[in-house]
């Protein structure tokens, strides 16, 4: 993203506030964490019944909520306080996206720490937290991110599903890789009732997408298959493979390897379905995109947010005939759909 000059020069604004920014993350926190959100979703809008609902001083309250408004997190009208649109949808815990849980796991300490030093991750080239970072053999984080995404992935599974569903109505076999939640295989078999999915993931991973398999009534439906998806055997040919946020943790010729395996598992005229940050061509636009490749560095060997251009190459040269991008309404992410 271009950084404009201002008309009076030279400011060290952007500075600052990237320097400070660790407040604003803490101070969202705190907010949370004490419910000041859903108390103003209940209407105890002036710092005193503010103070009194999130069991907080008076001025501990004011101060947070004045800083929350100066964010752009609320509304200050005299001395009452009111929701954006934004925080009433996503911050409110009375809100079905309410999207507070997710901070389990974007502030779980096995994926802070990734960031502690960052000099020396750009030095190497990849993650200095241990060997494999985030892709280490059974990783706990992902226990967290499989209970804690659930809100921001409901959106983006929806979507998916009700795509699976106009164009490939009577799908059967469907193989959803590194399938954490579960939420996508469990969205297309509500949609397409001859479907049978098949999860693949670590071991405690899969038991939070079985739970939720039967919350969803689809368990008979719903099969696991514990392990790495680089080792495992994947056996039955697929008419539908789900790869949702996974190919960005590993280096392109990794990706081609999988994608190879992925290739031979499918029946004739199947797909694979790719959930992905996908930035343009010059890798720095659209900024909430093209930012996420810091992650991967801080955090993976050798994982980046990939061009449309070097998904659709990889993919080819694994065997498959063509590769479209779809936009997913609600979701700065992008889907990929390659067909075998």
């Amino acid at each position: 993203m271009t950084t404009q000059t201002q008309p009076g020069g030279p400011t060290p604004q952007l500075f600052f506030q990237t320097a400070n920014a660790y407040q604003r993350t803490q101070a969202l926190k705190a907010a949370i964490e004490l419910d000041l959100f859903t108390a103003i979703g209940e209407g105890k809008d002036d710092v005193d019944t503010l103070a009194q609902r999130c069991h907080a001083a008076a001025r501990g309250v004011r101060i947070l909520a004045d800083y929350m408004t100066i964010q752009g997190f609320l509304i200050k009208e005299e001395h009452r306080y009111k929701l954006t649109p934004d925080s009433a949808m996503f911050l409110d815990r009375q809100s079905p996206a309410y999207m507070g849980s997710a901070l389990g796991f974007l502030h779980a300490p096995k994926f802070t720490e990734a960031f502690q030093n960052m000099t020396a991750a750009v030095r190497k080239g990849g993650t200095v937290a241990g060997e494999s970072g985030t892709v280490s053999p059974e990783n706990p984080i992902w226990v967290d991110f499989a209970k804690s995404m659930i809100p921001m992935m409901a959106k983006p599974a929806e979507e998916i599903a009700s795509f699976v569903s106009r164009t490939q109505p009577g799908v059967k076999k469907v193989l959803d890789i590194a399938a954490g939640h579960g939420l996508f295989g469990i969205e297309i078999a509500k949609r397409c009732p001859d479907a049978e999915i098949t999860a693949l993931d670590w071991p405690a991973v899969l038991a939070v997408a079985q739970d939720r398999a039967r919350r969803a009534g689809i368990e008979q439906r719903y099969r696991i298959i514990a392990g790495d998806a680089f080792q495992q055997d994947f056996v039955t040919t697929y008419d539908l493979v789900l790869l949702t946020n996974f190919l960005h943790h590993f280096s392109l010729p990794a990706c081609e390897t999988l994608l190879r395996k992925i290739h031979r598992s499918l029946a004739p005229g199947g797909r694979v379905m790719t959930l992905e940050f996908v930035p343009n061509d010059d890798r720095v636009t659209p900024a909430p995109v093209a930012e996420f490749s810091l992650i991967m560095l801080a955090s993976t060997p050798e994982g980046d947010a990939y061009t449309f251009k070097e998904y659709e190459r990889t993919f080819g040269a694994a065997g498959f005939s063509k590769t479209e991008l779809h936009a997913v309404p609600g979701s700065v992410e992008q889907m990929l759909v390659s067909f075998k």
